[in-house]
């Protein structure tokens, strides 16, 4: 949830504010090479050699187009090289300097670059595989670009103000870069080529131990390496060490490679190794030498020329605390925006969150009062139909009862009835029973008064005749 919340409010600040922004899409191991942005290739083959874990290739895009192609290092925090081909010198820059969000955190759904300011809470980790704005300020390097904008225009122009292009380097330094480099470009190497969309440039930066502010790494050599892919093509590289500014050292494709890192291959095919077309090559390197020697090809006139070497030194002088008043003005006004947008994103969150709180309760007393009334209401037909069926089982045992009442009622009357209907009957049928009973119990009586009086009799005689023998002498009796 609070992910989700995160990415509509920067959505949002990012159609509002930056209606057109840049897309730098970190292209997956599993892709081919730079994916769609291989185009900036001759033959769609990126350089080879390039394998280290902390090397990430990144597509760089604007308005949903590819626009060049970059190897950035996250371990010295600088890109190695970017890809890209010349469209056309620039009428004027416009500088909005944008981050990689997935350089830092691969995770991250944020496929297209934006200001730094913007994602503050929103990239896990910002700034540990990348620099950022804050590296630069107060430190004395400028944000050197190796894709100079100056040889790109409109779109293309607006794609190489991103940090993952960009290298740290002294003001003056920069200067000469861009300014040798675009002369190189525009008056050696394209009048060269029958085609710009055949012209294939590298520009890269050899890293070394030196850290602006023991982060970003500060390259010892900047090099330029330039394929024309046609019938009579041709290859070419050049070296500027860092320690020399007004250095600018031309070299075959080969030995370039050789000062890079061990089994790196820059071109591919027709432009790999040494060129073929030695006629072409010595009129570059002849367009380079008069470049170098400060001339403007194809005329006597030398830009240089132009300018006073001590009104520059002069206009330097007197410029300098402006330029440091102005980082220092920009850097504030960074950390302005950066406190403003996290402080307008905590009193976000926290309203978010009560909200989300309220509602999340809100909507849970809704679901249990729902499910309360749910089962009231299911239950009324099961209560009903025990009530129903109770009432129905009670009436019939009431009707049973009122049944047997009456049953219990009709029966006494009807025995009483029939014993009262019978009575004369066995009254009439008893008479002689009860006569002759009668008689018997007559005679009976009659009978046993006579045997009780035999009886009485011959007692007394056996009595009379027992106290006779008792008293009366025998002899007597003889006489």
């Amino acid at each position: 949830r609070e992910q989700t919340m995160k990415a509509l409010i920067l959505f949002w600040l990012c159609v509002s504010l930056f209606p057109s922004f840049s897309q730098g899409r970190v292209v997956g191991e599993d892709e081919a090479g730079f994916a769609e942005c291989n185009v900036f290739f001759p033959g769609q083959v990126p350089p080879e050699g390039f394998t280290e874990p902390f090397h990430v290739k990144i597509c760089q895009q604007y308005n949903r187009e590819p626009r060049f192609a970059t190897l950035y290092s996250t371990k010295d925090k600088i890109p190695l090289y970017s890809a890209f081909k010349y469209t056309k010198a620039a009428q004027n820059e416009e500088e909005s300097w944008l981050v990689e969000p997935q350089v830092d955190d691969p995770d991250n759904d944020q496929q297209e670059m934006v200001l730094e300011a913007d994602l503050v809470g929103t990239v896990a980790n910002l700034g540990a595989n990348q620099a950022l704005t804050s590296d630069y300020v107060g430190s004395g390097y400028e944000r050197g670009l190796l894709n100079p904008s100056l040889l790109n225009e409109e779109d293309f122009q607006m794609a190489t103000y991103t940090l993952t292009n960009a290298v740290p380097l002294s003001p003056s330094l920069s200067k000469t870069w861009h300014r040798d480099v675009g002369r190189v470009v525009e008056q050696a190497l394209a009048p060269h080529c029958p085609s710009k969309d055949h012209l294939y440039l590298l520009a890269g930066a050899i890293p070394s131990s030196v850290r602006v502010k023991g982060k970003v790494s500060v390259p010892e050599a900047l090099w330029l390496a330039a394929c024309c892919d046609a019938a009579e093509g041709w290859s070419l590289g050049l070296v500027k060490k860092t320690g020399d500014e007004n250095s600018l050292a031309d070299l075959m494709v080969g030995e370039l490679e050789e000062q890079l890192l061990a089994g790196v291959e820059l071109f591919k095919g027709s432009c790999g190794g040494d060129s073929k077309n030695k006629e072409k090559v010595e009129a570059i390197l002849q367009a380079v030498g008069q470049i170098r020697a400060g001339g403007q090809v194809g005329t006597n006139d030398r830009q240089e020329s132009k300018e006073s070497g001590l009104v520059r030194k002069v206009a330097g002088i007197i410029a300098t605390p402006f330029i440091k008043l102005l980082e220092l003005l920009i850097y504030l006004l960074v950390e302005l925006v950066k406190f403003t947008f996290y402080f307008l994103w905590l009193v976000i969150k926290r309203v978010g969150s009560t909200l989300l709180d309220g509602a999340s309760s809100l909507w849970g007393g809704v679901v249990s009062y729902l499910q309360a009334i749910s089962m009231v209401l299911i239950s009324i037909p099961y209560d009903l139909g025990r009530v129903v069926a109770n009432i129905s089982l009670g009436f019939l045992e009431i009707v049973q009862d009122v049944a047997f009442l009456t049953y219990r009622i009709l029966r006494i009357p009807v025995g009483f009835v029939l014993h009262l209907a019978a009575f004369p009957y066995h009254s009439v049928c008893a008479i002689p029973s009860v006569l002759k009973d009668l008689a018997a119990g007559i005679g009976g009586t009659f009978s046993l008064a006579v045997d009780a009086t035999a009886t009485l009799l011959h007692g007394f005689y056996y009595v009379a005749s027992h106290i006779a023998k008792r008293f009366v002498p025998k002899g007597s009796s003889g006489d």
